[in-house]
């Protein structure tokens, strides 16, 4: 029934149903660019760790009798695929021991001193690193610590991480020591008065470090002053250090004639080594204040 104009009766008028919305098909957000860098990032860095390696670098001189522990415990160390005896000069079997023990041996025909074995060490490994891989990093230790040298391994990971270039080990007190603390107190004065850090041992020998800071080291200081001078010259070049507990043992100077006149060496090396630094930082400081200021050459129109 409709109404006058053709207009629907008011019980038959249709109504419009409403078009139910179309659902939206949902789809995967698309990675930011950010995100995208963050994750090439760490899958870069995945395989740098799965790549990076460690050599263990051990400058000896008459130590067979303990060389041999030395080489087998170094060899437990984590990420560890070389070790490697420096024998500087030795005049007993150091060499013969430490390579029938699992290590490359290299000799000094005379002896040359620790900072010299050192170096001989450091340019054996960077002859061995592949030219497709990292640089390994360096762990230098000493050759008497027999089976406590697997203990240097906390040593790592501050380097291979990235948190520290330089590692040193804080050693626990050695029965037997004769010492009265005098070149350990020179060398921290010094260490703390050139660059403001005041470390617990730096007479520690045991470091982990990275290839490059070992070269912005080179050349290291003479004899028993290289540790010094090296946490001088790193810390003042803006590399960090960082002292790691380390439980272990070795063979500790005594108060005999013996010991005594090798600290007596130790304190002269010390010297030597801060007096050339202070010396260097002297004449950098006269360099830089009669260096004339370079002005820019004027253009006239």
């Amino acid at each position: 029934m409709t109404r006058k104009g053709g207009k629907p009766a008011d019980d038959q008028v249709e109504t419009a149903v409403p078009t139910p919305p179309v659902e939206s098909v949902d789809t995967v957000p698309t990675p930011s660019v950010a995100a995208r860098k963050a994750a090439v990032d760490a899958r870069k860095a995945a395989a740098h760790k799965a790549r990076q390696r460690v050599a263990v670098i051990i400058p000896a001189k008459d130590e067979s009798r303990r060389i041999a522990a030395t080489v087998r415990s170094a060899r437990a160390i984590p990420h560890v695929d070389l070790v490697l005896v420096v024998d500087d000069g030795s005049e007993d079997n150091t060499q013969h021991v430490a390579r029938e023990a699992g290590a490359v041996v290299v000799r000094h025909s005379h002896n040359r001193g620790k900072a010299a074995a050192m170096e001989t060490g450091a340019a054996v490994v960077a002859m061995r690193d592949a030219p497709d891989r990292q640089p390994r990093i360096l762990l230098f230790i000493d050759g008497d610590l027999g089976e406590t040298a697997v203990n240097t391994a906390p040593l790592v990971p501050p380097v291979f991480e990235g948190h520290a270039d330089l590692s040193i080990a804080l050693i626990p007190p050695q029965p037997g020591a004769g010492g009265r603390g005098i070149v350990v107190g020179a060398a921290r004065r010094a260490i703390t008065s050139m660059t403001g850090w005041t470390p617990t041992q730096p007479l520690s020998g045991m470091r982990c470090l990275t290839r490059e800071a070992f070269e912005a080291a080179t050349p290291l200081a003479h004899g028993w002053g290289v540790e010094t001078g090296m946490t001088i010259d790193l810390l003042r070049r803006g590399f960090r250090v960082v002292e790691v507990p380390c439980d272990l043992k070795h063979r500790p100077s005594g108060s005999d004639l013996k010991g005594q006149l090798h600290r007596a060496a130790q304190y002269r090396d010390v010297q030597l080594a801060v007096n050339a630094r202070r010396v260097r930082r002297a004449a950098g400081a006269v360099k830089r204040t009669v260096t004339p200021v370079q002005k820019p050459p004027q253009t006239h129109r």
